[in-house]
């Protein structure tokens, strides 16, 4: 999946056909490799995903123009059964994705997805297998980590 959404974001034709929204992000689903669902999604300037997981979805991104940073928990949290967690120091990792750059991850990765550019659109390509089943919103104060939301496919169309 790595090798898709880094090609697919070296796609200039298809990056630039995304329209964008100076307030909020924009996305279209594109066609994965393999059975695995994706998405281009532009980024305004100061915008983000909140702290959140795939479930049991592995995934990949990567940036298309722009650049994102992810902040992630070096963690594998408990699929079910908890509404509030205490995390323990040192599990926080930060990355800066600049154009080109992509990550891939494992099921069950917790992170947030930030575009910090005071001006510039952010542009990303990602992708996900097996396709979303749901994804759990968290709030995050200080180690303290809170279940909000689940939200499932429905809730994206």
């Amino acid at each position: 999946m790595l090798d898709f959404v880094r090609r697919t974001a070296a796609d200039r034709e298809l990056v630039d056909s995304l329209p964008l929204d100076p307030e909020g992000r924009t996305w279209v689903r594109l066609e994965g490799p393999g059975g695995s669902e994706a998405w281009l999604i532009g980024w305004p300037p100061g915008t983000g995903t909140g702290w959140h997981d795939h479930a049991d979805s592995q995934g990949a991104f990567a940036t298309a123009r722009g650049a994102l940073t992810e902040n992630a928990l070096a963690v594998r949290l408990p699929a079910s059964g908890w509404k509030t967690l205490e995390l323990a120091d040192g599990l926080d990792r930060s990355r800066r994705l600049a154009e080109g750059g992509g990550r891939a991850f494992g099921r069950h990765h917790v992170h947030e997805v930030l575009n910090e550019s005071p001006d510039t659109h952010a542009v990303s390509v990602h992708a996900y297998y097996p396709p979303l089943p749901l994804i759990r919103r968290f709030s995050r104060t200080g180690a303290v980590l809170r279940l909000e939301q689940v939200e499932r496919p429905e809730d994206w169309q």
